[in-house]
This record gives structure tokens, sequence and C-alpha cells, in this order.
């Protein structure tokens, strides 16, 4: 980690709400790493993009299927004490890691392509923002993996599904004319805002809520911009049935079936 990154997530946490999802990582996964501790995506460090030294960066609404190769470091002894873009505060001798895209906390096995050496980690904060590097590690895992004398390593990043990765239970909603789907996209839309932060709030609490695939779409009208909240697009009707009852259950009364052409 950088101090750039460390004043970045200072920012972030001071502008978001707080939250303490508080999983204790040490080195015991690797062996295990089909059975990782459920983990909810933390209110900090999760807007749907941030800008860091000029260059924007989008953060993943999922982390199904990322593999990633490319160069690791680590940072250590500096920034014990100091929070993490997650609002959890850093722990050299935790299996952690830093990355700039992926949704946090997340786990993920990183693999030495150079010794063979690999472990999981929980990736809680923001980073590392110099060269091509693609993941800070802490001291723990830069250590297991050999990479501390080193400095650097070239590895590869695949993400881990946890418990919380299981299929939720829906409930389905109104029936629709299926056949409107082959010309059309469907997305459920919550909200319609004048203001971007306040689409971003509703964003945000849907992701506290476990709502993934959720996104804000801009819209030019004589009338100004609006921001729309959208879930989607959806791979059919029925899926945006099941999903709209599921969030009228949750209380998001605005939420309704639209179509897109």
């Amino acid at each position: 980690m950088r101090p750039l990154r460390l004043l970045y997530a200072a920012l972030l946490i001071a502008g978001l709400s707080a939250c303490t999802f508080g999983v204790p990582v040490g080195g015991g996964y690797e062996a295990s790493s089909n059975n990782l501790p459920a983990v909810s995506k933390s209110k900090y460090g999760n807007p749907s993009s941030y800008v860091v030294m000029g260059e924007r960066y989008h953060v993943m609404e999922s982390s199904h299927g990322f593999i990633q190769r490319g160069l690791a470091s680590w940072y250590g002894a500096d920034f014990p004490g100091k929070r993490t873009s997650s609002g959890e505060v850093y722990n050299m001798h935790a299996m952690t890691a830093a990355h700039k895209t992926l949704p946090i906390p997340v786990y993920v096995r990183v693999s030495n392509l150079t010794n063979g050496k690999s472990a999981v980690v929980l990736v809680n904060d923001r980073g590392p923002f110099v060269d091509n590097r693609i993941i800070d590690l802490s001291y723990a895992a830069a250590k297991k993996l050999g990479v501390v004398g080193p400095g650097t390593a070239e590895v590869e990043i695949e993400a881990l599904g946890t418990r919380k990765d299981m299929p939720r239970h829906t409930v389905r909603s109104i029936p629709l004319q299926q056949s409107k789907l082959a010309e059309t996209s469907v997305f459920i839309q919550l909200g319609s805002f004048g203001s971007e932060a306040n689409a971003q709030n509703l964003l945000n609490d849907l992701n506290d809520n476990q709502e993934d695939s959720v996104l804000i779409q801009q819209v030019n009208t004589e009338k100004g911009d609006f921001y729309r909240v959208r879930l989607g697009p959806l791979l059919s009707v029925n899926e945006a049935n099941e999903i709209h009852g599921r969030l009228l259950s949750k209380g998001y009364s605005n939420a309704k079936i639209v179509f897109d052409d």
C-alpha cells in the first residue's frame, strides 16, 4: 500500500456510514478454501467508481469467475493501526490484500507463479496504484508466498466463493408476457432521481441488502439529467418476476419491471 491509497481510503470512509463486518483472517484457510466464512459487501470501499491520480477505476459488482495475472507487491510495518478502504484496521499479520476493482471483502487465492506457493487472502483494501501491479499483499500473505524478500512477484489471482454465494430464495410476482423479451432487455427499476448522489445512496443500500448487478443509468431529457437505479439486464422475464418479488419483500415498494428497446 502507498500513502495515496490510505488517503483515498480515509476520504472514502469519511463519506460513508460506519460498518464492522469484522471477519477474522489468519493462515488457516488454505486447506479449506471451498468452505470459507460468509462475508457481506462492505459499506466502505465499494463505490461504483473512483478516481486516483487522474485514473478512474470501476468497482466490479461481482467477483464470480474472476482470474487475473500480473505483478504482486506487499505492504507492512508502516501501516498497522491505519484504516483500510473497507473500514477495518490494517493488520500486517492477517492474511489480507488490496485490489483496485474487486468488490470488498472477497476471498481470493493468490498463486506465486515463480515458486508455486499459494495462499488464500481476504481482499479488504484498495490499491496498489503503482506501475502495473495488480495486488498488494499484507506482510503475512507476502511472507507465506515468498514475496517479502524480492518485494514483488508474478502471481495469479482467482476469486473464491463462500457459503453466502448459495442461491437466494425468491418469491414470484406478477406474470408477464415472455414474448416481449425477444425484442427488449428486461430490468427492474428501483428509482429515478435528479440527483446522482441520491441514486448512489439507493445503490449502496441495495448492495448492503445483498442485491448485486445494480447499476445507475444516466438519461438526458428536456427536463434535465436523471439517474435511474436499475437491476439487470436480466436473463428472462421469469427471473425478473422472482427478483421483483424478492425486492418487494425487502421493502423496495417502488420496484417495477421495465423493458428497454
